[in-house]
């Protein structure tokens, strides 16, 4: 079975380095990924974080689809609740129209802040996330073929840059609720594993089995975002993975306050007994290790969940290592798979 190997960005601040920077090095390992010959590229969706820059999905998809060619691009994801579907359809349908063909949509529940920030953003407490996608999934699909959608008062509503440019619409989620979701709508659906690897395997059972063919997709697909570092060597991966161990310790403790730490400050990172633990055991569902180990590791997560594609979210400060890494990572991915 053939993978396909793409990328998940937040546009990581290192310690000592400003938001622009952070948003210039997305840019330039977007290119990097395109050249490298990566299926997507795909941006997350935070607020009111002093660690990641990546804060308008549609903004930073402009910059990057501007600088590539070949490579599709989009939201992994867009917080649909936090946002009006119809400005949703109008920024990705004006996406599209510039970048046709390239353009993916991928949107999910979660505030991706915390909840005073969410409050800020005016998100609406209570909604239902099923209702905004099927709305927002019909405007691109009525605006693709140039119809308008009637309101209460009989006015006309037209998500206007979506007519006959129709980005791919993707359902994010980490449960089997969201895969049976997706599948119902007909879209592909991501899982994001990197976030909660306990539920991958009954979320994209879940969607295959309430998958029904639309006009997104007539054939299931599924896929799964992890944090992968790979380096030459064993030792060069666990060094270069210290600032994800630092962030889970951090996110353990409940307190994430500035940006990230470089390798070196992360190696001196003082964890307590039960945190070392707890934060080597969160790390087993990582893919860190040399081309060997890391080929072995996909090889069980592509048998073990049926995925058909890996979104790597990859924590690395030097851009060169950080580059090197996703080219090792295509490498084992690319690899036959365990029978």
């Amino acid at each position: 079975m053939s993978v396909q190997l793409s990328v998940l960005d937040t546009a990581p601040i290192w310690q000592g380095q400003r938001p622009a920077d952070a948003l210039h090095d997305s840019v330039r390992l977007a290119v990097e990924a395109d050249s490298l010959g990566l299926h997507r590229y795909w941006v997350a969706e935070h607020h009111n974080a002093p660690f990641i820059a990546s804060c308008a999905p549609p903004v930073l998809i402009a910059a990057i689809a501007a600088r590539t060619s070949r490579i599709r691009v989009g939201s992994g994801g867009v917080m649909l609740p936090n946002h009006a579907p119809l400005v949703v359809a109008e920024q990705f349908g004006t996406l599209e129209s510039l970048h046709p063909g390239r353009i993916d949509l991928g949107v999910g529940r979660a505030p991706g802040t915390d909840p005073t920030t969410a409050a800020a953003l005016h998100r609406r407490p209570g909604a239902e996330f099923e209702p905004l996608v099927e709305e927002l999934s019909d405007l691109l699909l009525r605006g693709a073929g140039g119809e308008v959608m009637g309101d209460i008062s009989g006015a006309t509503i037209q998500a206007v840059p979506a007519s006959g440019s129709r980005p791919s619409l993707w359902v994010l989620g980490a449960s089997p609720a969201s895969g049976e979701l997706a599948g119902r709508l007909g879209v592909p659906f991501a899982y994001a594993y990197h976030v909660r690897p306990v539920g991958v395997v009954e979320s994209i059972a879940a969607y295959r089995e309430s998958f029904r063919p639309t006009a997104w997709s007539a054939e299931p697909w599924a896929a799964l975002s992890a944090s992968a570092i790979v380096a030459d060597t064993q030792a060069e991966a666990e060094h270069l993975a210290g600032p994800t161990r630092v962030v889970v310790a951090e996110l353990l403790r409940g307190r994430r306050n500035g940006p990230n730490l470089p390798p070196a400050e992360a190696a001196s990172y003082r964890f307590d007994p039960r945190e070392k633990l707890a934060v080597t055991q969160h790390l087993r569902t990582h893919l860190i290790g040399d081309l060997a180990t890391v080929r072995d590791q996909v090889a069980e997560l592509i048998a073990t969940t049926g995925c058909q594609e890996i979104l790597a979210l990859t924590l690395i400060q030097d851009h060169a290592a950080r580059t090197a890494s996703y080219r090792l990572l295509d490498e084992a991915v690319s690899a036959p798979v365990k029978a």
